[in-house]
């Protein structure tokens, strides 16, 4: 008899840590579930297209082009506005690092120093918006122009064949920032008595932009 009330005490207790384990053991299971962090702080599950990987490399480094350019431009004429778009720059060179992490993608910068590039192409426009930026503060301003009508058309392309939601995200930031950067450099250019008729964009893409105000919130 006393090993029956024994045997039942022993089971009640063990009845009672269970109850207090399980919700320990439930986090457990859920942590190791989880997968990589994105730059915005949500967890995804998502695999990548080669056309989202090709994309987010280009990016990367055309993000490093526009900072290299500004920066050289900066040191060529001592004019504000490149230090501080290439402040931006930086930080959008920063949130596509961030995507290339949380999917495990090699970074194409890597310690590449200013001016050089892993795309060949990338390279060349480099090369060529330095020419064109060293012959007048006008060539320059509309250098800069130049670099943000490509990325908000490259930008624009590039959304039109991807689904992931981290991506976009990013991107459509991006985005933002270059139009407030087209802005800038349009109001620059003008206000020397130039103008910018668009590459890549639309006219009316265009006059969107510099007819509106400039958007605020994170870059």
């Amino acid at each position: 008899m006393q090993n029956r009330t024994t045997m039942k005490k022993l089971l009640n207790v063990t009845a009672v840590m269970l109850l207090i384990a399980a919700p320990f053991v439930l986090m457990s299971c859920k942590k190791s579930d989880s997968t990589n962090v994105n730059p915005t702080g949500t967890t995804t599950t998502q695999t990548l297209t080669d056309y989202e990987k090709e994309s987010l490399l280009h990016m990367r480094e055309e993000e490093k082009l526009a900072r290299d350019v500004y920066s050289y431009m900066l040191n060529k004429w001592g004019l504000n506005i490149y230090g501080n778009i290439g402040s931006s720059e930086q930080m959008h060179m920063d949130a596509v690092l961030g995507l290339l992490n949380t999917y495990g993608i090699a970074d194409p910068v890597g310690n590449n120093a200013a001016g050089v590039f892993k795309n060949a192409e990338l390279q060349n426009l480099y090369n060529t918006l330095i020419a064109k930026g060293d012959i007048s503060l006008m060539d320059a301003l509309t250098v800069g122009a130049t670099i943000e009508d490509m990325d908000l058309y490259d930008i624009r392309i590039a959304k039109e064949k991807i689904s992931n939601a981290d991506i976009i995200s990013v991107y459509n930031n991006l985005a933002k920032g270059s139009r407030n950067h087209m802005r800038e450099f349009y109001s620059q250019l003008t206000s020397r008595g130039g103008s910018y008729t668009p590459q890549y964009i639309t006219q009316s893409e265009m006059d969107a932009i510099i007819n509106s105000p400039k958007e605020m919130g994170k870059e």
